[in-house]
């Protein structure tokens, strides 16, 4: 079941980092690293190439109220996003009863290897489950994104399976690995996947 979520109120704080809704302020920080070569590939979007390009992005996600924007504390600066989207789980038929959202997340460069992506979630999941009243997330990632399959396995989501992705923007299809993560595993759901010691 695709939940409609509205993260207008989310407000996150962690030790580094602070999740909130985007602004318009945040225009060039987005900008900066969404035109890194080998930011927005990974997640199968193209890189921005002029502003504009980011200002379209940015205002999409103003509009719909479902990703919200990485400030690094130290600096305040924008360094990365976090969005809930329609699932592949919300069409399957065993799933499709559950109100799940798929999760998104891309990091700026100079912030890779710093813990900074797994420290976002380990606090963000919680608050899916908890305050947004979700029964499961699934998340993914292209089979040579092993930074992001690090992320993934350290917040113990359970591996589904894969399937073929086909971007659009990239003109290439990827192998992406899918996963899952349950606020608390229905019989019928552990039963059919095998995910019966997995909460």
């Amino acid at each position: 079941m695709d939940l409609k979520i509205d993260l207008s109120d989310t407000y996150i704080e962690t030790d580094r980092l602070l999740l909130r809704l985007w602004r318009p302020s945040d225009l060039e920080d987005f900008f900066e690293y969404a035109s890194e070569e080998g930011v927005g590939e990974m997640a199968g979007w193209r890189r921005h190439y002029t502003i504009r390009d980011t200002e379209k992005v940015l205002n999409m996600f103003m509009r719909h109220k479902s990703d919200l924007a990485i400030c690094h504390k130290s600096s305040m600066k924008t360094i990365g996003s976090i969005g809930l989207s329609s699932s592949w789980a919300n069409v399957d038929e065993v799933l499709k009863s559950l109100k799940i959202k798929d999760l998104g997340f891309v990091l700026s460069k100079e912030y890779w290897n710093m813990g900074l992506m797994t420290e976002a979630l380990s606090d963000l999941i919680p608050y899916c489950f908890e305050t947004l009243n979700m029964d499961a997330i699934t998340c993914g990632h292209f089979s040579d994104n092993l930074k992001s399959q690090r992320v993934i396995e350290k917040l113990d989501f359970a591996f589904i399976g894969e399937r073929e992705f086909n971007s659009f923007p990239l003109k290439r299809i990827f192998s992406h690995l899918k996963y899952i993560k349950f606020k608390k595993v229905p019989v019928h759901v552990g039963e059919a996947l095998g995910l019966f010691e997995y909460c």
